[in-house]
This record gives structure tokens, C-alpha cells and sequence, in this order.
């Protein structure tokens, strides 16, 4: 079963949640406006930085795939703005999806979804990379913000 804890499976089930808290709701409505302008432009910089750091990732031959060991640590692209470039673009889809299901109800799952992040993926990764790479790990979350 561990195959199914990857962040695409939480997205998916975030989405889920997210649809079934969707409809109008009058003064809670994000409207079709400006808001659908927002959220189509999230997902275009989610999707781009997700792009650009696999392949990064697969320039340095390292896997994208999360509770893997690194055999690189990549530390420039979109990786010298975001520790997680792959993860935000996550929360970035998320967003755009509560605001094209006009679905503000779900907004608290854009915070529980960056905690499940935070907690399944992140630290652990962060914990295998300092110790494959110590001091240059070190160096590279001193000055490099994990989200942005």
C-alpha cells in the first residue's frame, strides 16, 4: 500500500473533497470573474514548476519519486526558489481547483493538504538529504525557502 501514499493519491482525494463542498453559496462565492482568471494562472505556474523541476531532476539523475533515496542533490532552477517546487505546484493545482469549483468551503483543505505535504513527504526527504549530503544540505535549506 505504499504505493498509494504519493502526493498525486492526496491531490486526488483533496479534489474529491474539494467537489463535494462545492456550490453556490452567495456571499461565500468566489464569483466567475477574476477569480477564474487567478486560478487558471495558478495552475499554469503550478504544472510549469513541476515540469521544470522533474526534468532538473532527471538532468541530475536523481528520482522525483517521493520516500526514494536522492543520488543528486539539485539545488538550481526552480530549485533556487523552492525546496519544493513539485509540492507547491500541488497547493497551486489544489487552489485552482476551489476556485474553478467555486468551492470556498474547501479552502481550509488547501492548509491541511500543505501539512499532509509538510508532514508524509517533506520532512522525511529533508531528513534522507541531510544525511546523504550533510553540510551541502545544510547550505542549500539555510538559503533556500522550503515553500517560497
Amino acid at each position: 500500500m505504499k504505493w498509494l501514499d504519493i502526493p498525486p493519491v492526496w491531490l486526488a482525494g483533496m479534489a474529491f473533497l474539494t467537489w463535494h463542498s462545492r456550490g453556490p453559496l452567495g456571499a461565500l462565492s468566489f464569483g466567475y470573474g477574476i477569480a477564474q482568471w487567478i486560478g487558471a494562472a495558478m495552475v499554469a505556474v503550478g504544472l510549469i514548476l513541476m515540469v521544470l523541476a522533474v526534468l532538473r531532476m532527471q538532468a541530475h539523475r536523481t528520482t522525483p519519486i517521493p520516500h526514494m533515496s536522492p543520488n543528486a542533490l539539485v539545488t538550481e532552477g526552480v530549485f533556487a526558489l523552492t525546496r519544493n517546487p513539485i509540492y507547491l505546484g500541488d497547493i497551486f493545482i489544489l487552489s485552482r481547483l476551489i476556485l474553478r469549483w467555486n468551492a470556498p468551503l474547501a479552502v481550509p483543505l488547501v492548509f491541511l493538504f500543505q501539512f499532509i505535504l509538510l508532514r508524509r513527504f517533506i520532512l522525511p526527504e529533508e531528513a534522507r538529504m541531510k544525511e546523504h549530503f550533510g553540510a551541502e544540505f545544510d547550505q542549500y535549506a539555510e538559503k533556500t525557502r522550503r515553500w517560497l
